[in-house]
């Protein structure tokens, strides 16, 4: 599965806004600054988080980001379809009732589900599963672990006009 770059960004955001105030909303500027991201296209990845819920944003002077909901009801598979959209990864085509290959199936076999479809339709779920079973709290935990510093350092860089 490809997801697009867009998709870490926000995770990053994510788990960057779990660790300040609930009542702090940051500018989707000072976000993108703090991974020297691309402002403008960052603030797009923000937006499609707010059409979810997972974000809710401000405006004004005083506007930004903060998470829409707690981070352990944020799954990763909430962020990749907000970004990514939901529609399955792999399309099937059905080329195997094309040409000399449609001959040797027969009709029959069209009435069969494809084996290469399913195949690949099982590992997308177990895929969708796995994100949708981890949370923005479990890999803001995780990060937590590998550098404790991490989230009072975010908060300190946050906190700055």
């Amino acid at each position: 599965m490809k997801l697009r770059e867009g998709v870490e960004w926000a995770v990053h955001c994510c788990i960057n806004l779990s660790w300040v105030s609930p009542d702090t909303t940051v500018p989707a500027a000072r976000l993108a600054a703090f991974h020297d991201l691309p402002t403008a296209y960052l603030n797009k990845q923000m937006n499609a988080l707010g059409r979810e819920g997972i974000v809710a944003s401000r405006s004004g002077p005083r506007g930004g980001f903060r998470l829409g909901r707690p981070p352990q009801d944020i799954t990763l598979m909430d962020v990749a379809a907000a970004i990514d959209g939901s529609a399955q990864a792999f399309l099937c085509t059905g080329i195997r009732h094309h040409g000399p290959a449609g001959r040797i199936t027969g009709q029959a076999d069209a009435r069969t589900p494809c084996t290469i479809a399913q195949a690949f339709s099982l590992a997308e779920l177990e895929w969708r599963r796995n994100l949708a079973g981890r949370s923005i709290a479990d890999l803001a935990d995780a990060v937590q672990r590998a550098n404790p510093a991490a989230p009072e350092h975010v908060r300190r860089w946050f906190d700055q006009p």
